[in-house]
């Protein structure tokens, strides 16, 4: 038998390299999965570009951007570039600032190499990456400032849970009424407040139901701790015997023992409906007007009332009462649904509420709530959300 010493070798088979190079594509694809949570590249730069300007307005509020007459533009440029420096430095705890100093000038500076002669005259020489160490810190600063906010955002996740408790997750059945409500805080927890449910013991024969909305002046941890004393109070004075302008005046005179001098205070919708006869009773302290839609297409606004919660502690309340007819729409929201900004920053407005509370009648409250806030989100595109909204739609039957 003889052999082709020209005979091409048998190629080897392509099949592990294809597996190995699947198998390899799988693990990034798992990690990239793990990394973005499944975002896709635009919603990670929305999300960036949100996160971004964020930071920007927590930083420059404390920088002065008014150029000096006579002032050069380059000194102008340092002057408001180094308030803006000093506005991130002063954000960390004073060892975290000698830190990030210090790996500034690490990565600032190349280092070098060092040169001496030993006793036996041999030259040696050992070479300084002032990069690699600068870097080395500033991964320390990361790790430290990453694990506070860990742990800042495990409470805020705790505090999140027990807002929801203090929240109604569904709203109770009230005769000739069908309610819906929803709440989107701009940040973990919010200063937004909503609430309906029977008044224990109001005074009159007929059960009653409390109607309220309140919005705490701020926003996260402070406006959320406010929010649960405004609940706290409102949930206990309500069982006092009283009419519903003393009820939201002993509330006013509680929510000015917290407030801070009135820097504190709390704007709020409360309203007191009897089935019986169809009164609303009601006082805006405040709030934003509510819009209610009669079954003909007017519209009225529910503003009689007085100042917000915590501001004068003798402040006089007053209370109007409306009757809901079967067909009435009755339309409560915080400063956060009419507020709310896109990025040309135009408001969404009341016109625009007002004009899909006129066309969503023959829905259901939740159906309707629904269309709102789906076109709240239309409108706002990737503009961040500045204010808690909060919205509540009654529907008289």
């Amino acid at each position: 038998m003889t052999t082709n010493p020209h005979r091409s070798p048998v190629p080897r088979s392509k099949k592990p390299f294809e597996a190995h190079v699947s198998t390899l594509m799988q693990r990034l694809d798992r990690f990239w999965q793990r990394v973005t949570d499944g975002m896709q590249l635009g919603q990670l730069w929305s999300q960036f570009s949100a996160d971004a300007r964020s930071s920007y307005q927590l930083y420059s509020k404390e920088v002065d951007s008014t150029r000096v007459a006579g002032v050069p533009k380059g000194r102008h440029a340092l002057n408001v570039g180094t308030q803006f420096f000093w506005a991130i430095l002063e954000k960390l705890t004073p060892a975290r600032r000698v830190l990030l100093l210090v790996a500034l000038v690490l990565v600032i500076f190349p280092g070098g190499e060092m040169t001496w002669t030993t006793h036996s005259g041999e030259v040696r020489s050992f070479a300084l990456d002032f990069h690699f160490f600068g870097g080395l810190l500033m991964f320390a600063l990361l790790i430290l400032e990453v694990a506070d906010r860990v742990v800042m955002k495990r409470d805020l996740q705790i505090a999140k849970e027990i807002q929801a408790w203090l929240l109604p997750a569904s709203p109770p059945p009230v005769p000739s009424l069908e309610i819906a409500f929803t709440t989107r805080p701009a940040n973990t927890v919010a200063g937004d407040y909503y609430d309906v449910f029977a008044r224990p013991d109001s005074g009159k024969h007929d059960q009653t139901f409390l109607i309220a909305i309140a919005d705490v002046a701020g926003k996260s941890v402070p406006a959320a701790m406010l929010m649960a004393t405004f609940q706290a109070s409102l949930r206990t004075l309500c069982t006092t015997p009283g009419t519903l302008t003393e009820l939201v005046g002993r509330m006013n005179r509680y929510a000015c023992s917290n407030s801070q001098n009135g820097r504190r205070f709390t704007t709020a919708f409360i309203a007191e409906y009897n089935p019986a006869d169809r009164a609303l009773a009601y006082v805006n302290a405040g709030h934003n007007n509510p819009m209610l839609r009669r079954q003909s297409g007017i519209i009225e606004r529910l503003q009689v009332g007085g100042v917000p919660l915590g501001i004068l502690e003798d402040a006089p309340y007053e209370s109007a009462t409306v009757t809901l007819q079967p067909g009435d729409w009755l339309a409560i929201f915080t400063d956060g649904v009419v507020e709310a900004e896109n990025s040309a920053q135009q408001e969404y407005g009341e016109e625009r509420l007002i004009a899909m509370l006129q066309s969503g009648v023959l829905l259901t409250p939740a159906a309707l709530l629904n269309s709102i806030m789906v076109d709240l989100d239309r409108f706002a595109g990737n503009a961040p959300q500045h204010d808690d909204v909060t919205c509540m739609l009654l529907k008289a039957l």
